[in-house]
């Protein structure tokens, strides 16, 4: 964590909605980005839901329905999953509440529950400033403030330290309330006090922590209770801890239990106000505490003045909420120099990031071109940009244009289209496909929102596409999510074509294949690519990293190998020696000996998608142009920069950027420019179930680069090898021809790999062959739903 001098405090001042009005006592959970308000009260007590989304700063009012709950004040409030629960609070002036709501939020919809009462003992009292914390399928209650008085004019309080545990049903409802016979000397009674629940990595051991409150005092005292042995003990906590203090927050981000604000007692400024204001006051101190050493450390002491209002102002009664590794706050009242009864609220919402954020997934390619890749990656929560590299200097040397040279590939093979054999092509790819959130992109840049081709369907037995980013490396590789159909029509499909380039020449292993000969079926075996040899494009071929390949040696020369797609996936380790093909430009970057990487700077980006035409050269002697402490933004203006050529390869990494500065890098992934003449990837795949099976179809590319050929179509299935590793996929051809579709049918179908690295799918491949070779292959996820059932059914 940084120092407290180092905090990076975030005001967020740009956003959009209805802005709920300030206030205080109110409550707030997180499901993802969303942060969802309910209650608080100022100038009467606030009964509306208010949800703000962190990632595009827009508040919005739910159109909630069903049993709506009162508004209410101090209230519990905890969130499982998507449900959300709200017990007990103030209901009105001296009047409080032992009822209990649910939400289930992907409905807005309210329902009032009404537990069972414990089996020996009375059900909770009505009651404000308790702790209701969750963990698992159950939710823990302590103490709080009830009204000993029947005349809410009248409040007599009584500060509590009873425990209850509510059990919950999954899903929805509850089962009722329990008195767990606790062990050990119980806390002392208290109200406006915070419980969080940590489970320390491996122990498996959870523990709620009580820390300060009221009772007639403010509290500093810490306190552990085991929820297995249900034993409570006062942790031996070092460090200072922080001053005395009720209606702060608390809340966990790993091993870390953050308390901000609260009222603290006064420590005898000289505040012409009344006697009864120089009893407490406001405070904005910050520090947490580790849970896993009981060591106390302040971020900001409670003497640290703000001059610039660069952090939060003194507040007592807010929210927090924790985001990913960001804590939010908003609103909360200020009683600093304030009279009893004319509190004035805060109406201001901060952020503060707690860590570095994490490395992002690696680089993955949607389309190359000849001088341009169009990239993404996966987002990661509550970041303010990414920082993109690339790395240009690869080692290489001439190529060979000998056909006959190859690289140690993988690959089994039989083709359908000779009888009696199978055609089986594996392939490495790592498993990752990830549903692109950004615009769905078609061959050679298309946009398929737009494309006529993908319509509306009719057909009953009609199947979405949407649309998917891939990994690909040295080949136009296109991947496409279609969605399985269970539930009547859809009425619109859209396509993603996602490229890079390879030559797709069948290429057979001179050291790798296996003495295992049946019929025309050729075993090859898997090693690690060193080099690589071709006369159509030059694909770069890296470390670790499969090619598939057709075997029976009289299709050398007359069949296509899939991409290799797992180099995208795959740490890049020393650097191996990759020949060029005759056809490929020299790089225009000196080569570095092997193992040196020298990383040069694409850009910072928003968003998690970026269009790689130009990265920026490195000033003489830097190893990098980004600082990677705080997250300063170099002046790029001030650069040289270089335009990425064709036939090259490239490497890339990303790290994202938060208020504590650049994260560590994601892994590496290489892709290659195109070399113009190779076919575009097949467009507008489509799905239809049959008697026979399924119908799957497909448009010609777009950019054809002359006639097209032939045609093939491959399904991912079951083997031994994927059970062992299930991120490397293996393909068997169910289509050679020229005709734009073909029939799956039940029995292939049966023998299908069902792939989980994303939602489960079975995968296809298509591609298509002009006179230079295979160009792109388009990847078709077609989704099955959760379940394990087999497809068709």
């Amino acid at each position: 964590m940084a120092a407290p001098s180092l905090l990076n405090w975030r005001r967020v001042s740009s956003f959009t909605g209805p802005v709920p009005r300030a206030r205080h006592g109110h409550r707030a959970v997180a499901i993802r980005e969303l942060m969802i308000i309910f209650g608080g009260g100022n100038e009467g007590i606030a009964d509306e839901l208010h949800v703000y989304n962190t990632v595009t700063n827009q508040w919005f009012l739910p159109a909630v329905r069903g049993d709506i709950p009162p508004g209410c004040a101090a209230h519990g409030f905890v969130c499982d999953g998507t449900r959300i629960l709200v017990f007990g609070g103030m209901v009105e002036y001296g009047r409080y509440s032992n009822e209990l709501y649910e939400l289930q939020a992907s409905r807005w919809l309210w329902k009032k529950v009404r537990p069972q009462p414990p089996s020996s003992g009375l059900p909770p009292c009505p009651r404000l400033g308790h702790s209701f914390s969750l963990y698992g399928n159950k939710c823990y209650l302590f103490g709080g403030l009830a009204n000993e008085s029947e005349d809410s004019n009248n409040n007599v309080p009584r500060y509590l330290n009873d425990f209850y545990e509510l059990e919950l049903q999954h899903g929805s409802g509850v089962v009722g309330w329990s008195i767990p016979v606790t062990k050990g000397i119980v806390p002392s009674p208290r109200e406006s006090h915070t419980a969080v629940i940590y489970c320390k990595k491996d122990s498996g051991s959870p523990k709620m922590y009580v820390f300060g409150g009221m009772c007639g005092a403010r509290l500093d005292d810490l306190w552990q209770l085991e929820l297995e042995t249900m034993a409570w003990s006062k942790p031996e906590a070092k460090g200072t801890v922080p001053l005395p203090r009720s209606l702060h927050t608390a809340n966990v981000i790993g091993n870390k239990m953050y308390i901000f604000g609260g009222w603290v007692p006064h420590k005898g400024e000289n505040i012409e106000t009344s006697p009864h204001d120089c009893e407490w006051r406001c405070t904005s101190s910050f520090s947490y505490l580790n849970l896993d050493t009981a060591e106390w450390t302040t971020l900001v002491s409670d003497s640290l003045e703000d001059k610039k209002n660069s952090r939060p102002r003194p507040r007592a009664g807010h929210c927090a909420v924790a985001i990913g590794t960001r804590l939010y706050f908003w609103s909360g009242r200020d009683g600093y120099k304030k009279a009893l009864n004319s509190q004035v609220c805060c109406k201001d919402l901060w952020y503060l990031d707690t860590e570095k954020p994490p490395a992002p997934s690696q680089v993955q390619l949607i389309k190359a071109t000849t001088n341009s890749f169009h990239v993404k990656w996966d987002e990661v929560p509550t970041v303010e940009g990414y920082l993109l590299q690339l790395n240009t200097d690869l080692p290489y040397q001439a190529a060979s244009s000998d056909s006959s040279a190859a690289p140690n590939i993988q690959g089994i093979m039989m083709d359908p289209h000779r009888q009696g054999s199978n055609s089986i092509v594996p392939n490495s790819i790592d498993g990752t496909v990830n549903s692109a959130k950004t615009e769905r992109i078609a061959v050679k840049g298309t946009s398929v929102k737009n494309n006529p081709d993908i319509k509306a369907s009719t057909d009953s037995n009609a199947i979405l596409l949407s649309s998917l980013a891939t990994n690909a490396s040295n080949h136009n590789s296109c991947m496409v999510d279609i969605l399985r159909k269970n539930e009547g029509p859809h009425t619109s499909a859209n396509v993603g074509v996602l490229s890079s380039c390879l030559d797709l020449r069948t290429v057979i292993p001179e050291t790798s294949v296996s003495s295992t000969v049946s019929s025309s079926q050729t075993m090859v075996t898997q090693q690690s690519i060193k080099t690589e040899s071709s006369s159509t494009n030059g694909a770069v071929v890296k470390d670790e990293t499969s090619l598939t390949t057709f075997s029976t040696k009289s299709e050398v020369d007359e069949t296509c190998a899939l991409p290799a797609t797992k180099i995208s996936r795959v740490e890049t380790h020393a650097a191996a020696t990759i020949p060029f093909s005759k056809e490929t430009p020299s790089n225009p970057v000196a080569t570095m000996k092997a193992g040196e990487q020298q990383w040069c700077d694409v850009g910072i980006f928003k968003n998690n998608t970026a269009l790689v035409s130009q990265f920026y050269l490195l000033p003489k002697g830097k190893q990098s142009i980004a600082k990677v402490g705080n997250a300063d933004v170099p002046d790029y203006s001030l650069l040289k920069k270089q335009d990425l050529v064709p036939g090259t390869g490239y490497r890339f990494r990303v790290a994202a950027i938060n208020g504590c500065g650049i994260g560590p890098f994601s892994k590496i992934s290489e892709f290659k420019t195109c070399i113009p003449g190779f076919p575009g990837a097949p467009s507008a795949v489509r799905i239809s179930k049959n008697v026979e099976g399924i119908h799957l179809s497909w448009e010609p590319p777009t950019s054809p680069s002359g006639n097209i050929l032939e045609y093939s179509a491959y399904l991912a299935i079951r083997t031994a090898q994927i059970q062992d590793n299930p991120s490397q996929l293996v393909f068997m051809r169910i289509y050679c021809g020229l005709k734009t579709s073909c029939i799956v049918t039940s029995g292939q179908l049966a023998n299908a790999h069902i792939d989980y690295t994303s939602r489960p799918a079975i995968v296809f491949r298509i591609s298509a062959k002009n006179e230079k070779g295979y160009g792109p292959a388009t990847q078709v996820r077609w989704l099955q739903g959760n379940s394990k059932k087999a497809p068709l059914s």
